[in-house]
């Protein structure tokens, strides 16, 4: 059977919930902290001195989610490269090949499995470190800034400790800037980080097992609502390894015709272009998080080219208005877990209502698109 990234997509989503309520316990943490005796004439001193304290229950709650989510990385790279293996024995089970590779135990700890977990914890170790300084900071600019902003605009400590909030809960716990200085969410980051390396270990899986046997050929589905990103290599064929780009090869026929008496008739080969190496596509995008393409064995001679998906009425450009609205949704409601009063949070709540709406009638005005429920929540949707 062919593998894709959807192979992985349970296991990332279970991880992901684990940075989301981190994220949802953050700001609850804040909130208390500002609110606790917020109509005291001494708040602002108060505050300053109990930054010990927000360190520590930040910390405590990092210290945790580092913990568990480097252990269910592992575990689940482990089982998402087992399933590439195992797709990559279904595809190849009628052929002798594949009752070899069926044969072989490969133990979930390969090498494979353990690069990508230490790659994985390498790059979001910075994380944690950076979502204690992104609240504290936080912190200390609403209490040192309070009482300025009530004498200067008459907005009372409360209204300027809640305006900061809003703010704080709109761009999300920030645990990340890519290279182009874009900062992610906690939640965004971590599902893109674990949809992503748990993607390749299936792929990985699959390809390694294709080549313990000899198998060097793979092609791309063609997916519906692709992006431009992955369109050059719908249908095409990629080597495994060897040289980048697109070159045509003649290779054995994968089934060879006998002549009389059972005797080998010379091989027949067939002409197969290829458009490039897997490592070259992967470098240039494509199953980057959320790709919707797959990969199958290709057999010289017996795959044919893989039909077209047409999606009448969608585009891409209508699954990214999708992910916007959802990105709405979980903004207002870290809104509404920051809120300090009930007029706070109701307003809040409306407009999570408001975007929930939106998210149904887009959904409703395009037959290939579905509402993902789990892509709106920012944590303890259990």
């Amino acid at each position: 059977m062919p593998v894709s990234p959807a192979l992985a997509e349970d296991l990332a989503a279970a991880i992901t919930m684990l940075y989301s309520d981190a994220e949802l316990a953050l700001i609850e943490i804040l909130r208390d902290a500002l609110a606790q005796g917020i109509d005291s004439p001494r708040w602002a001193e108060l505050k300053l001195r109990s930054i010990g304290d927000l360190r520590q229950a930040i910390e405590t709650v990092t210290d945790a989610l580092q913990q568990d989510a480097n252990g269910a990385v592992a575990e689940a790279l482990a089982t998402a490269y087992g399933r590439g293996r195992q797709a990559a024995v279904a595809e190849m089970g009628a052929l002798d090949i594949g009752r070899e590779l069926h044969a072989r135990r490969i133990l979930p700890g390969a090498p494979a499995v353990d690069r990508l977990a230490a790659s994985y914890a390498a790059d979001t170790r910075p994380l944690y470190q950076r979502i204690t300084r992104a609240i504290l900071d936080v912190f200390r600019k609403v209490t040192t800034r309070a009482a300025g902003t009530q004498l200067l605009t008459g907005m009372t400590r409360r209204d300027a400790s809640q305006r900061a909030l809003d703010e704080f809960a709109r761009r999300g716990v920030t645990g990340f800037v890519d290279s182009r200085g874009h900062a992610w969410e906690l939640a965004a980051y971590a599902e893109m980080a674990v949809r992503s390396v748990t993607a390749r270990a299936a792929i990985d899986g699959h390809i390694d097992a294709m080549a313990e046997v000899g198998q060097g050929l793979v092609i791309v589905s063609n997916a519906p609502l692709e992006c431009e990103v992955c369109r050059p290599w719908e249908g095409e064929v990629l080597a495994l390894s060897g040289p980048s780009g697109p070159r045509t090869v003649r290779t054995e026929h994968t089934v060879q015709p006998t002549g009389l008496r059972g005797m080998l008739r010379p091989p027949t080969t067939v002409a197969v272009h290829i458009a490039g190496s897997l490592p070259e596509a992967r470098a240039a995008g494509l199953f980057h998080p959320n790709c919707r393409h797959s990969l199958a064995l290709y057999l010289p001679g017996v795959t044919t080219r893989p039909p077209d998906h047409p999606t009448p009425g969608t585009t891409y450009e209508d699954t990214q208005r999708q992910r916007e609205i959802e990105r709405h949704i979980r903004q207002w409601k870290r809104r509404q877990a920051a809120a300090l009063d009930d007029k706070a949070r109701e307003k809040a709540a409306a407009k999570v209502r408001a975007w929930q709406k939106a998210a149904r009638e887009h959904v409703a005005a395009h037959e290939h698109i579905v509402r993902q429920p789990a892509r709106e929540q920012i944590g303890r949707a259990r």
